[in-house]
């Protein structure tokens, strides 16, 4: 089964290539796919008849529980019978009903053939998750397949109505599938139908899965969106609204009915119900609503409406009966169906027109057409020896002996029935009577259109040859019966057994079938040769305006809301954000009250020092107006936290805190250069009371919650193994050194690829040239003295006399390469000792800093004469190389080797092939923060400096 969605996979993607090569006879190669299904089920036939079934399993998203579990039983087996065989049929006819020249045409026929692979993975799923993943593709592919005609707003319209409605049926459906599946244990339906729950929990869960089933199959009230569908193409509404998508919804009832139908009160009693209620109801507005359509399509199309109701109502009773007569209505309404819409089809091309008000002469001018379309609407209308019949017969009989239930749904599949005979003899008359002046329907717009013959030979093959099958199946009605037995045998019986045959002999089922025809034949002849009413408002109609008006009160409400939310205000949605923490965090706490002991605010007095100076700073940091001030405070506060970290035994994270907040800090202060130096008026003082109050409490919340989380806290953490792993399998002493570039090195690879993204995204945003800053731009002052010799301090030539420090400068001189050094130091026994990459790039990063603010730009060119993209890139290529060099060897992505050798002279040597990633991460540490100095700095610089001289030339700048 896995090989053939594959097949049908690999055709879909070569699809477009081989319309271009090929035109629309590619179709006749794409059919190939659909075809070879058919023919895995036909070979298949003896087992699945015998009872059993075919079953694969393969591995897929282990964490979830999610696998390729695919099972094909009798019911799927009809399934992939139906989807395989007329999708195959309606490829060969799609090769002869388009023209080469129509736009679009590779694309539709790749999705076309994605849709036929969905559809067989929705029908051969066995895992619940799985066919949720299949019911949404098929979905997508719909969608696509319906607004093929880009140009056409009514198609455009059509298919955004069909996504929207049975997407959201299709989320309801999952929300059950997992309310199954926990309960369960598992989402294998083969297992979940044995270990179903009961009560309201059931029937809560069965309400939401028929949600997702009606709107798939357009029950009532989703009807509206399969009729607008008709603006597909014809073969579209051939395949996918006949035989293959609108049946996935009557599929998954006719698959869960066995399960539920037993599962007692009030599952159950919920169950027929809706299936009871929405089938009848659906029958009855789809047939009515046919009658009065002058489109040969959307007379189909509502009469598919009605057929559905029918199914749906007959699989979901219940029943062994009633499940043999569903299944042989699913066979023959797919078959005379899709019959009728290609011989639609036939008709527009052959004729130019759907209408039939038009049409006339028809069925004397391609009489091969009229019987095939004939045997096609009799098989729908339920006249003998048709599969329709067939069906029709075992439906009146399951329902009668179903009890006063199944009598009361009968009379309204009766009543459904009468209307299907009615608008089956209008479909036939409208398309191929010969219509004369004078009987009230004369032929609309004057003489009827003429007709294509060649068209017509063409295109006859396809609807003929299932027409034809609907006739060889209702005469071999008791070999389809030992076809469909082992599904119905699924249900229990208690009593003598119904089989489909040809004559059972005078009966009830009989005498009604007998009645109906009579009533529809009678309703045609009121109904047609009366005055013409033109098409009447349906409910249909209303529907659809209020699927209209829903999603004009939806765009309305984005509107607003987007109006009252998105205001441009950064403190406002910040503060939106964090009330919303603040409440569901608050909630959760004051409901569940999961506190256990009491708090320990602190293992030693002195704990408490850093936890004060951190408050004080941020509540001094709320109130300055400067903004030097407060970006100096919030400062203090990551001090203060790096304090803690220092207190409780933790250098390294309080030596990297203590990094990280000073490059921050002078980050920030570049940026201020830039902003006025005081904030504004605004917030008015109760406002920042607000924000003050707001931040407490999200401190509050937070504090709260690492509380809980840590007491919560029942299995033995990871981290207890780290410390044996770190020196056995990281061959370092340094525990977190060793976490960062081995236990979880893939982590810190995301982390430097982000770091190297955001660099970059700074460093565009800045630059409005594509040039080095030590080349010399417009208004930039020279980067070398005047007369040409080498100097030991830049600034002296670079920067004004009065914004200089030479003390700074001869001390940032003196120590940046003991600094440097430093740096280089703390990369290399960072895996041993307190440092490590990052903290080794930090401080070369610091000593970068310290030469820029002492001389400037120029000064940090003369210290870092390198493109700060090439340092990033350097850093990624050797941290990413390290992981793959370990794989070329032999071993995993990112795997350490130890190596211990013992140099003369230089003596033991202990080298982790590790502290090559940390190589790579105190690059990109390094170029992150130089591309930040110059673009925040430099660049900055160079801005001004050319403010200031446009200043004194009055020249724009």
């Amino acid at each position: 089964m896995l090989i053939l969605l594959l097949a049908h996979a690999a055709l879909a993607v070569a699809a477009p290539a081989l319309v271009r090569w090929l035109g629309p006879r590619a179709f006749y190669a794409l059919a190939a796919a659909p075809l070879a299904a058919a023919g895995w089920a036909i070979v298949h036939t003896g087992q699945v008849v015998d009872g059993g079934a075919v079953e694969s399993r393969y591995s897929w998203v282990g964490p979830v529980g999610l696998t390729l579990s695919l099972r094909m039983d009798a019911l799927a087996w009809l399934m992939v019978l139906l989807v395989g065989g007329i999708g195959a049929l309606v490829l060969v006819y799609c090769g002869r009903y388009f023209d080469p020249a129509e736009p679009g045409l590779g694309l539709f026929a790749g999705v076309f053939v994605a849709f036929a692979g969905t559809m067989l993975g929705l029908v051969v799923s066995d895992d619940l998750l799985l066919l949720y993943v299949f019911w949404e593709l098929t979905t997508v592919c719909s969608y696509l397949l319906i607004g093929h005609s880009t140009a056409s707003r009514p198609s455009r319209r059509a298919a955004l109505q069909a996504l929207v409605v049975t997407t959201a049926g299709g989320l309801a459906m999952l929300v059950g599938f997992v309310m199954l599946g926990v309960h369960a244990g598992s989402y294998r339906w083969s297992q979940v139908a044995d270990a179903l729950p009961g009560g309201w929990y059931l029937a809560t869960a069965v309400v939401l899965i028929l949600l997702g089933a009606l709107s798939k199959s357009a029950i009532f009230p989703f009807s509206f969106w399969l009729p607008a569908a008709m603006a597909a193409p014809t073969p579209v509404s051939a395949y996918l609204h006949a035989a293959a998508m609108v049946k996935a919804g009557v599929f998954l009832v006719a698959q869960l009915a066995p399960a539920i139908t037993v599962s007692g009160a009030p599952a159950a009693t919920t169950w027929r119900v809706v299936v009871f209620v929405g089938g009848v109801a659906t029958m009855l507005y789809g047939g009515w609503v046919a009658l009065r359509q002058h489109d040969l399509k959307l007379l189909l199309a509502y009469g598919t409406v009605s057929q559905l109701g029918l199914l749906t109502a007959v699989l979901g009773a219940g029943g062994r009966d009633a499940a043999v007569a569903g299944a042989a209505m699913l066979l023959a309404h797919a078959l005379f169906k899709a019959a009728l819409f290609l011989v639609v089809g036939v008709v527009d091309r052959a004729t130019g027109t759907r209408d039939l008000r038009r049409l006339s002469g028809l069925g004397r001018r391609a009489p091969a057409l009229a019987v095939a379309a004939g045997l096609a609407a009799a098989s729908m209308a339920g006249l003998p020896p048709l599969i329709g019949f067939v069906g029709k017969e075992a439906v009146f009989a399951s329902l009668f002996d179903q009890g006063l239930t199944g009598r009361v749904v009968l009379a309204g599949v009766v009543a459904g029935s009468v209307l299907t005979v009615a608008y089956t003899l209008r479909f036939l008359w409208g398309a191929f009577a010969t219509k004369v002046a004078g009987s009230g329907v004369a032929v609309a717009g004057g003489a009827a259109p003429g007709v294509d013959r060649t068209v017509v030979r063409a295109l006859l093959p396809a609807p003929m040859l299932l027409a034809v099958t609907g006739l060889v199946a209702g005469l071999a009605a008791p070999a389809v019966d030992r076809l469909l037995a082992p599904y119905a045998d699924r249900f229990r019986v208690t009593g003598p057994v119904y089989h489909l045959a040809l004559w059972h002999g005078p009966g009830v089922a009989l005498g009604l079938s007998v009645l109906v025809l009579g009533l529809g034949a009678a309703l045609f002849r009121a109904g047609t040769f009366g005055a013409d009413r033109g098409q009447a408002r349906t409910v249909g109609g209303s529907a659809g305006a209020v699927y209209d008006r829903l999603m004009v009160a939806v765009d309305r409400m984005a509107v607003e809301v987007t109006g009252a939310t998105q205001r441009g205000s950064l403190p406002f949605y910040l503060g939106v954000t964090l009330l919303v923490l603040i409440a569901l965090v608050g909630t959760v706490l004051a409901v569940g009250r999961p506190f256990g002991e009491p708090v320990e605010l602190w293992q030693a007095p002195l704990h408490a020092l850093p936890v004060a100076v951190l408050v004080t700073a941020a509540v001094f940091a709320a109130q300055v107006r400067q903004r030097l001030t407060a970006v100096i405070l919030v400062g203090i506060t990551g001090y203060a936290v790096a304090g803690l970290f220092l207190l409780y035994g933790a250098p390294d994270l309080a030596l990297t805190q203590f990094l990280v907040e000073t490059v921050t800090m002078v980050m920030l202060v570049l940026v201020l250069r830039r902003l006025p130096s005081h904030f504004s008026e605004r917030p008015q003082r109760w406002t920042r009371w607000i924000r003050i109050s707001i931040g407490v409490a999200v401190g509050t919340a937070m504090a709260a919650m690492a509380y809980v989380a840590v007491g919560a806290r029942n299995a033995t953490p990871i981290s207890v193994d780290f410390p044996d792993l770190a020196v056995s399998y990281g061959g370092g002493r340094n525990i977190v050194n060793v976490i960062l570039v081995d236990i979880r090195a893939w982590d810190t690879m995301g982390e430097i690829s982000v770091l190297v993204a955001v660099a970059t995204g700074v460093a565009s945003l800045i630059f409005r040239r594509a040039q080095r800053l030590h080349r010399r731009g417009p208004g930039e002052v020279p980067s070398e003295p005047p007369d040409g010799g080498s100097v030991w301090l830049m600034a002296g030539h670079t920067v004004e006399a009065g914004r200089r420090s030479t003390m700074l400068e001869v001390v940032t001189r003196l120590l940046f390469h003991p600094i440097v050094l430093l740096s280089v130091y703390l990369l290399f026994t960072g895996h041993n000792s307190p440092g490590g990459g990052f903290t080794g790039g930090l401080v070369a990063a610091l000593a970068l800093v310290v030469r820029y603010l002492a001389g400037g730009r120029h000064e940090l060119a003369i210290a870092a004469p390198v493109n700060a993209g090439a340092v990033l890139g350097a850093g990624l290529f050797v941290a990413v190389g390290t992981g793959v060099g370990a794989m070329v060897l032999g071993g995993q992505v990112l795997q350490s080797a130890v190596l211990d050798v013992h140099l003369p002279l230089v003596g033991h040597i202990h080298l982790v092939t590790s502290t090559l990633f940390d190589v790579g991460v105190y690059l990109i540490v390094v170029g992150l923060v130089l591309d930040v100095l110059r673009s925040l700095g430099a660049e900055v610089d160079r801005h001004q400096d050319a403010d200031r001289e446009a200043e004194r030339t009055k020249e724009p700048v």
